[in-house]
């Protein structure tokens, strides 16, 4: 009883070997597993959602440039502007979607971020997935703004760049959309986590009140039985000296 009780008390587990609970040990591991299991899929859930801010961060920027082409759209058509101020626009036109087409290539950890591909997300230890919907920089109404003139056609290209203005805010809308999936599927993993936590404690973690009050009986009898046993042993001496005194 007094080893048992140390060895509780210095692992902090009620169950230091298989003999004192078979049982308990053997679900004990399945819930460790099954918590090992939910963290993975926790963590998959975290990159997929740096994915998604990562993509969202990029178009961001280009509805900055979005807006500012729209702006030159509007701008060149103004009949007091000469050829050499339209110029001036389109330069700058050309440049933003330009910037437009090279963050097309943009890549996450080797991954392309915006070639459309849509993306099963583990979310348990079931091996449920989530589909992730995808962003697709290369459709026509991005790459149609690098052929857009607004020196000769700027009524053109402004409805070109509306036409990208609206396919962005789709875009934004779906990455909002995983965002926010991913976010409840990660706060389930953490809810669930928290319980097999607790009812693993409940079966492995030692009860330091109980197993305090056990050490300290054992250490009692122990102590008690040590001093009985002395005493036993003294007997033959003080006997012996009753005889020879």
């Amino acid at each position: 009883m007094l080893t048992n009780s140390l060895a509780q008390l210095s692992s902090g587990s009620k169950i230091t070997s298989p003999s004192d609970d078979s049982a308990g040990l053997a679900v004990s591991m399945s819930l460790v597993a099954q918590e090992g299991e939910n963290t993975a899929a926790s963590n998959n859930i975290a990159d997929a959602l740096s994915f998604n801010q990562t993509q969202d961060g990029y178009l961001q920027q280009i509805s900055t440039a979005l807006d500012r082409m729209s702006e030159l759209a509007v701008s060149a058509q103004d009949v007091t502007k000469s050829s050499a101020d339209i110029q001036l626009y389109q330069n700058e036109f050309n440049t933003l979607a330009a910037y437009i087409g090279s963050v097309a290539d943009q890549q996450f950890n080797g991954v392309s971020l915006f070639n459309g591909n849509n993306f099963s997300i583990t979310t348990d230890a079931s091996g449920d997935t989530f589909q992730m919907s995808g962003v697709n920089l290369g459709v026509g109404a991005f790459t149609v703004l690098a052929s857009d003139s607004v020196l000769t056609a700027p009524t053109v290209a402004l409805a070109d760049v509306t036409t990208a203005i609206g396919t962005l805010a789709a875009d934004r809308g779906a990455i909002g959309t995983n965002e926010e999936t991913l976010n409840d599927y990660s706060n389930q993993l953490a809810t669930l986590n928290n319980n097999i936590s607790a009812a693993n404690s409940t079966i492995m973690d030692v009860n330091v009140a109980t197993a305090s009050t056990q050490y300290a009986q054992a250490n009692i009898l122990v102590q008690a039985g040590t001093a009985m046993l002395a005493q036993a042993n003294a007997l033959p001496d003080l006997a012996l000296k009753l005889i020879t005194g």
